[in-house]
């Protein structure tokens, strides 16, 4: 049997394959309400309800949208944006689920809200078994409403396909043909084989598509948004001017700059996908990642984060990653309170 999945592994772009690390990115096996997703990415796709959940929390584009560049051109060259989910009714462009939806995605459609009207239908999500998917696209949505006040408005009605939907639709909505109105699980197979000449499975791309979209919309932005709210690194004043980070960094969003005396941190957010690992390894705990008011140019440039002195042990000339005065390697400091402990045993004031 032909099972027409239109979420696929993509091997090339996922975090696991792209630089070795000790904890292994689980962030799709543990997030799918339905466990058909196995520890080394492979998808049943029998089971498989194309919720999305997996392409939402893939910070990469490990799992991706067989139709996505179908989507983003619906998303274009549309008067009017209406996006649907199987169970609304049939109008504009039928998306698996708000699941698919992460947060640069929409962002983008919030761009093209302030251009053209937008509106995105739903089911009964409470009554849908892929409502953790739903429920995680509109907390993103959430977060993003949070830190962009003023962003265009997106409707989002429940409108639930009670075998009604011309009548539910109303005049200003299309409604799509019989073939279409079949949904995406009734597609025949002569439509699933068009749908692999565009599979995205074995593409390598280092920024992800959703990414990409966000950052050519803006660019193309008639509206004059100088601003957007972009989750980016920080440093602290704690930095020790170690220069691990960049080395873990799966993107190369992160690199350095360094001579014996100094370190310089660039960073590019553009391939910045927010996975943390840098943050993780830091022993000093300096870096976060923080949402910040980018404009476009530094969302596509190199931004200077850091330039810090290095410092070096006052005994064997070693780099030491601390504070104290005066600098010096644990072995020096050993030696030295050592000596100090016998010199001070043997001083005849004390006896």
């Amino acid at each position: 049997m032909l099972y027409n999945c239109q979420i696929v592994y993509n091997p090339a772009n996922c975090l696991n394959n792209k630089k070795a690390y000790v904890n292994l990115c689980r962030l799709c096996t543990d997030s799918c309400p339905h466990q058909v997703i196995s520890i080394y990415g492979e998808l049943d796709a029998k089971r498989c309800t194309e919720c999305g959940i997996c392409m939402a929390v893939c910070p990469s584009d490990g799992f991706v949208y067989r139709n996505s560049d179908k989507l983003y051109e619906y998303i274009r060259n549309s008067e009017k944006i209406v996006l649907t989910c199987p169970q609304a009714i049939p109008a504009g462009h039928e998306i698996p689920c708000l699941g698919i939806l992460d947060r640069d995605l929409w962002m983008t459609l919030m761009l093209y809200a302030r251009e053209k009207e937008l509106t995105i239908f739903t089911g009964e999500c409470a009554n849908c078994p892929d409502k953790k998917a739903c429920g995680m696209s509109v907390q993103v949505f959430k977060e993003v409403h949070n830190t962009w006040k003023d962003h265009p408005p997106v409707r989002i009605k429940v409108a639930a396909d009670d075998g009604n939907s011309e009548s539910a639709i109303g005049e200003t909505l299309s409604v799509q043909t019989q073939n279409e109105e079949k949904g995406w699980r009734d597609i025949g197979r002569e439509k699933f084989e068009a749908m692999l000449a565009g599979n995205t499975s074995g593409e390598t791309y280092l920024i992800p598509k959703t990414r990409q979209f966000l950052e050519e919309t803006w660019k193309n932005c008639r509206s004059g948004i100088e601003v957007l709210p972009i989750p980016a690194l920080n440093v602290s004043e704690s930095c020790t001017n170690c220069g691990e980070c960049p080395e873990i960094c799966p993107q190369g969003a992160l690199t350095k700059k360094e001579s014996k005396e100094q370190l310089t941190l660039i960073y590019e957010p553009i391939k910045c996908v927010r996975c943390q690992r840098c943050v993780s390894i830091c022993r000093s705990k300096a870096l976060s990642m923080e949402s910040k008011l980018l404009s476009y140019r530094l969302l596509v440039g190199k931004v200077l984060l850091h330039q810090g002195k290095r410092r070096f042990c006052s005994g064997c000339g070693k780099q030491v990653f601390d504070s104290f005065e005066p600098a010096m390697c644990i072995d020096c400091a050993v030696a030295a309170n050592a000596n100090w402990i016998i010199a001070d045993s043997w001083n005849p004031s004390k006896e």
